[in-house]
């Protein structure tokens, strides 16, 4: 393929401490990088890359994860995984009677352990779901961009999801401002970075600036995202 999704970015207080958490949650290694630290994924998992930021976005997260289960046991495990690694309990608003659990990473990122027998995430792995604040414009922009199959489309909720299965990405028009400085975003590899981005130009992106072949740009509703060779 010629553009991959190789992480979604967080910017945090201290990159170290949330990147072991989920390695820890996740089962996976942590890759040192200058400034942060990167938790890969693989071809039907999404990476995480968390990078230290002396400013980080304050209010209501427009990103956050969600964890599937495979049993109610599997489910508590999860949480007192999460719990032991640093994780805390997050109220929303979801109400006693919630048979999903809304928790905060170390660095306040919102996560849902999701319920056994959701039929949404069937099949998607344990990493489920990236949820985004988009409108249905972008979430058609990054169908084309990424080249992954459209899995939903209700009114301004869309998804997508890669050929091979795995984590899906998904949009709501939440109503919050676009392009806010939303401390989340994708970076993308290429073998290719100018000509890719002239391609995402070409279906409604923004490019920002080009230092040295990484390329920031800009989706249709103003959130950033990177572009860098393979």
């Amino acid at each position: 393929m010629a553009l991959r999704l190789e992480a979604v970015a967080f910017d945090v207080a201290d990159a170290t401490a949330v990147a072991a958490f989920w390695a820890g949650l996740l089962a996976r290694e942590v890759l040192a990088e200058p400034g942060g630290a990167l938790v890969p994924g693989e071809q039907k998992q999404v990476g995480l890359r968390f990078v230290t930021s002396d400013t980080v976005q304050v209010g209501p997260r427009r990103l956050h994860l969600h964890l599937t289960s495979s049993s109610l046991e599997h489910q508590q495990r999860t949480v007192e995984t999460a719990l032991r690694l640093g994780g805390r309990h997050l109220d929303v608003g979801q109400g006693p009677d919630a048979t999903f659990v809304v928790l905060a990473d170390p660095g306040g990122n919102e996560l849902c352990v999701i319920e056994p027998g959701n039929t949404y995430l069937a099949g998607t792995g344990y990493l489920g779901e990236v949820t985004c604040d988009g409108s249905r414009d972008v979430g058609l922009f990054w169908r084309d961009a990424l080249a992954w199959p459209l899995v939903l489309d209700e009114g301004e909720q869309t998804a997508v999801q890669s050929p091979l299965g795995g984590t899906k990405i998904s949009w709501d028009s939440w109503g919050r401002e676009r392009g806010a400085g939303s401390r989340q975003r994708f970076d993308l590899v290429t073998a290719h970075p100018a000509t890719e981005a002239e391609r995402l130009v070409a279906l409604g992106a923004t490019l920002l600036s080009d230092h040295a072949g990484r390329l920031a740009m800009a989706d249709p509703d103003g959130n950033e995202f990177g572009l860098h060779t393979a």
